[in-house]
């Protein structure tokens, strides 16, 4: 297991997955959204294409326990084909440890398409422990994917950030962590849908064209307020939730 340590802001040495999860704990009560990215130093989203490319073994640990407390896993169509994501099942420490706190057994995939080009034959859906949601526009060919997931039409011509987060409360899926990709992150932020994001720093100068973890043609500016820094030997993690 890799180590983690806490510098901020209240300093400790290799902690264990119950003290990374209660840094992470999404708050009760309320309704939460966050992000996870990873990003260089120079600011590059990917290498060769790809976020997974960027990370260790340290940033998958952190990766895995944000999972954890979720109750729906976010994530656009076009960054899960890219990635290579299968079905949203859980390891069984992760199952046994939300059983144990009254959540069900894995999280629900929620994929946000307006194109719905998804492949119904897909790991995405055949592999699912639990239904996927899939978020789309009026007019998207929904019948297509209706026999493996839920299709909800969250706006017109672009799935409203907003209308999917009452979509989701609605059904009881009120903590949300989203893994990207970078359209998904632009589009919610601009909506004011972003309640905190955890951020790892990779430790490496990729240069290059890679995009940012944030795409879209509205700037928004939102105020964050620094919860927590983590390091494992030269890669920090950030967390930052919403001011």
């Amino acid at each position: 297991m890799s180590d983690v340590d806490l510098l901020w802001p209240d300093p400790a040495s290799g902690l264990d997955d119950e003290a990374l999860l209660a840094l992470i704990a999404m708050p009760e009560g309320r309704d939460w959204l966050r992000m996870n990215f990873i990003a260089s130093i120079d600011g590059a989203a990917t290498r060769d294409g790809r976020s997974g490319g960027l990370g260790d073994a340290a940033d998958r640990r952190l990766f895995d326990l944000l999972r954890r407390p979720a109750d729906a896993i976010l994530l656009g169509a076009g960054t899960a084909r890219i990635e290579g994501y299968g079905g949203m099942r859980l390891d069984a420490a992760s199952v046994a440890w939300r059983e144990a706190r009254g959540l069900a057994a894995h999280p629900t995939f929620v994929l946000i398409s307006r194109s719905l080009h998804l492949d119904p034959a897909s790991p995405i859906f055949t592999e699912a422990p639990v239904r996927p949601i899939i978020c789309t526009v009026v007019g998207a060919p929904a019948r297509r994917l209706a026999d493996v997931a839920d299709v909800i039409v969250c706006g017109e011509g672009d799935v409203d950030p907003l209308r999917v987060r009452a979509e989701l409360a609605d059904r009881g899926l009120r903590h949300v962590h989203g893994e990207g990709g970078p359209h998904v992150f632009g589009s919610f932020l601009a909506a004011g849908a972003v309640d905190a994001l955890h951020l790892t720093i990779a430790p490496t100068l990729e240069g290059g064209a890679s995009g940012r973890i944030t795409s879209g043609a509205t700037a928004s500016p939102t105020g964050m307020h620094l919860a927590s820094v983590l390091r494992a030997a030269d890669e920090l993690f950030l967390h930052y939730a919403r001011s």
